[in-house]
């Protein structure tokens, strides 16, 4: 986090002129993050989405949803802050990461954006977006994954993720199990933060574009945080906007890659699950698909641990 805050100092501290969300957790964090944003734009306010990996276009991790104009940040825009500061990058040897948040703050900024959600890369304590004080924090979930980086325990996961939630801010908790609950409630009593358990609450269910069985969990989440936003003075979200913004979150923000089917004839679903946690549930999913032959293609990065993971796909 040094590089970052010191990419921040010499960019002049654009985060100090921005309102954050600010969305941790293993699983989640994508469609949460563009669930919020669906909603706020539908209110009316122009949103700074920073989220990754990207599928495609290393655009698509910055992006302004607004009414008026949405769409990712443009290429000029991105060639013309890495030309500009180059030099900078080198003599400090940042990172892909810390570059790419040094560039989101920067365009919001000059984008004059209402509010941003900002999506950690990895983990949360020490991650690059974690120089940010945010209106409200929010952690979808906890499970294992990138274990060589934030531990092979929940507990220990949790307490990683648990490093996003600041002094008197209120953090929303998407799920929890025995295992993590404490954690959050200890650092969030440290912190004097109001803490919000997002599937304790019953809410009336939001009908949306977003297909997958998880995104039930996801919508718990991002409701619980627009009813924390509402509280906040200048803010205004409307039960409208809100569903609104969950029936149109492909539309309004572009997400893919969620439970998304591709086409009919053969019925092609792509889906970002990549750990344990994610598969599980998307695997329960297919299995109330009615099919005759099903093929899979899968690919992870060298990090994932397979011995938990390929024991999950049918055996026949």
């Amino acid at each position: 986090m040094t590089n970052s805050l010191l990419l921040s100092n010499y960019l002049g501290k654009p985060e100090n002129d921005l309102k954050f969300i600010h969305v941790a957790g293993t699983n989640g964090k994508g469609s949460t993050s563009h669930l919020l944003a669906s909603a706020l734009q539908e209110a009316g306010y122009k949103v700074g989405l920073y989220t990754s990996p990207h599928l495609k276009d290393f655009r698509e991790r910055i992006k302004i949803i607004s009414p008026e104009v949405s769409g990712e940040i443009t290429e000029e825009f991105v060639c013309e802050f890495i030309e500009k500061h180059i030099n900078f990058f080198k003599e400090n040897e940042l990172s892909f990461f810390e570059m790419t948040v040094g560039l989101a703050f920067e365009y919001f900024k000059k984008e004059k954006i209402d509010i941003a959600i900002i999506e950690v890369g990895l983990g949360g304590r020490l991650d690059s977006t974690n120089i940010i004080t945010p209106l409200i924090s929010v952690i979808t979930n906890i499970g294992k994954d990138h274990v060589q980086f934030l531990g092979n325990t929940l507990e220990a996961i949790a307490n990683e993720k648990a490093g996003i939630i600041k002094n008197n801010i209120p953090v929303v908790i998407g799920e929890y199990n025995n295992e993590t609950k404490p954690v959050f409630l200890a650092k969030a009593n440290s912190t004097h933060s109001a803490i919000y358990f997002a599937s304790d609450t019953i809410v009336e269910e939001y009908p949306s574009d977003l297909k997958g069985n998880y995104q039930i969990s996801n919508k718990k989440t991002a409701i619980q945080t627009l009813r924390i936003v509402n509280t906040i003075p200048g803010f205004e979200v409307s039960e409208t906007a809100i569903k609104n913004g969950f029936l149109k979150v492909g539309k309004n923000t572009g997400l893919q890659g969620r439970w998304q089917q591709l086409s009919s004839v053969p019925k092609t679903i792509c889906d970002t699950a990549h750990n344990k946690h994610g598969l599980e549930i998307v695997l329960n999913q297919l299995e109330k698909e009615e099919f005759n032959t099903l093929h899979f293609v899968f690919g992870v990065v060298n990090d994932k641990e397979l011995n938990e993971i390929l024991p999950l796909f049918p055996k026949n």
